[in-house]
Parts: C-alpha cells; structure tokens; sequence
C-alpha cells in the first residue's frame, strides 16, 4: 500500500529529500521540555535516526532519518516516554513562549502556563491556513510577537500612589518612552506615551507604583515569504478570559474570511482591519 505522505504530513512526519525518510516533528508547548522527554528523544534519534535531532526556529524539535517502516514504533515509544507528535499543515501550531515572570525578572505575565492553555484549546485546530501563537512576557519581546499570527506580549496597567512616594526619581530614569516626569514635587504620567512595560513598577523602591498584569495582543503577523508585522487593534487586556474570547474571535474571523492557503493577514485585509477590529471588541464586550 502507497503511503498517505498527506496524512503523514498532517501527523508531524515531514518527507525528507532522502526517499522514504523523514523529518518527524514533535509537541513542544512554549519551549519547555522535560528531562524525561529529553532522554525519550534521545533514544529514539539515537535508535530510529541518526544520532541527532534538529532545533527548529519555533522552538520545536524534530528527528530526522526516520524510516517509513519505523513510524508506528516511534510513535508508540515515544508516547511512552510522555512525548507526542506535532503537526504540520493547515491548522494551528506549536505555541511558543519566552520563560516569562515565572523566570525572568523582566517578565509581567506567567507565559507558559499561557501557552499550555493556548495549546489545550486550540493545537491542531484545522483552519484555512497555519495558525501560530507566539507568547513573550515583557516589552523587551524576545520572542518577537508581531511575527505571529497572535502575538502575545505580556504587560501592565499602571497608576501611581502619592502616599507612598519619596521622589527618588528612579521611575522618571527608567521610563524609555518618557512617559514620566517629576513636576513641582509630583509624578506626572503622560497616559498616551506610557506602552505598558511596568518598569517603573518593577523598579519603583518604595512600591509606589502599583501594576496590573495585562496583556498586549498582536494580529496578523507573518514572516519567510511575506513580512508582515502584526497590528495592535485593542488596548490592554487585563483580564484572562477576555484574552481567550479575542483568540476565539481572531480565529472565527479566519475561518469565515480566508480562503485555502490563505494566512489571517491577507483574510484580514481583504475584510478590512476596521471589519476584524469591530469582530474582536464584540467579543470582548461580550
């Protein structure tokens, strides 16, 4: 019987240029692996493949040189070893994710508790297209958001408590975007400049700055062929729910407006972005 080279596509298993070899893609959610699952690929590449796997650009990792007759068994020992098989194709992708606040000191949000309930909703959801999430903790945005389909960028809401000011003048130094400034024995926050990153929180001695995590969402990113950066069209969100009825909404928009082939982005500006902007605060005003 002639292989499903679709199937096998849609199932993680990639071909090779080496005839009846493959490139088999795994589940990685947010770059994390455990030591565990490091050991199970290990032995698989080291058994089924060449004794090496590849390191992909989306924080994936695949294992090349497995053999058509193979596939079943690596599947199998792979599942056993608490690793599963990613996907390729037209649907939605691995999510990734910087390390976040739970790590990084610059971090706002928990970003790979993110993205393990990004990929438990939606991972392998079949769409027009691939679908890529992308979720990074700060403004420093190491993991570059705008490139993705939705991009994830972890900030915060800010306000400043008089009482509990001394004037040091630390948060006016680290403010990049020179949203603040010290007026006639006062912290002035110029609301239009401020971009959410909570420095001045983060670095505030006294606690004078109080912040709300929140996050700064991106639509329509694309990279390789077509450069797109993604768009912002809704301000701060700071509630999680509402973050996942704005990813709905983005992908509800995808799957009604694009055609095959077709990425969000290009569905998007056919439709208009005011079109998809007013599908997205609907949501989040539901």
């Amino acid at each position: 019987m002639a292989a499903d080279y679709a199937a096998l596509k849609k199932g993680g298993f990639m071909r090779q240029a080496q005839r009846d070899n493959f490139s088999m893609r795994l589940a990685v959610v947010g770059g994390n692996l455990t030591a565990g699952q490091l050991t199970t690929i290990a032995g698989i590449a080291a058994k089924y493949g060449r004794g090496h796997v590849h390191l992909t650009s989306r924080q994936g990792v695949e294992i090349p040189f497995i053999k058509l007759g193979d596939i079943d068994a690596v599947k199998s020992e792979l599942a056993r070893g608490g690793v599963s098989v990613g996907v390729c194709g037209p649907r939605v992708r691995t999510v990734t994710a910087c390390q976040g606040g739970d790590v990084c000191p610059s971090g706002c949000v928990s970003t790979y508790a993110l993205a393990e309930e990004i990929s438990r909703r939606y991972f392998g959801r079949e769409l027009p297209h691939k679908f890529k999430f992308g979720v990074t903790g700060c403004r420093n945005n190491c993991l570059k958001a705008e490139e993705n389909d939705l991009g994830i960028k972890g900030g915060m809401s800010v306000e400043w408590a008089k009482g509990d000011c001394v004037l040091c003048g630390v948060c006016v130094k680290v403010c990049g975007e020179g949203a603040i400034s010290m007026e006639e024995g006062a912290i002035k926050l110029d609301v239009p400049k401020c971009n959410q990153c909570g420095r001045c929180v983060k670095s505030c001695p006294t606690e004078a700055w109080k912040g709300e995590p929140g996050y700064l969402l991106s639509f329509g990113g694309t990279f390789g062929n077509n450069i797109a950066q993604g768009r912002e069209v809704t301000p701060i969100i700071n509630d999680r729910d509402a973050l996942f009825r704005a990813a709905d909404a983005a992908l509800e928009f995808f799957a009604a407006n694009a055609r095959p082939g077709e990425r969000l982005r290009t569905a998007i500006e056919r439709a208009g972005w005011d079109a998809f902007k007013t599908h997205v605060e609907a949501a989040l005003n539901a």
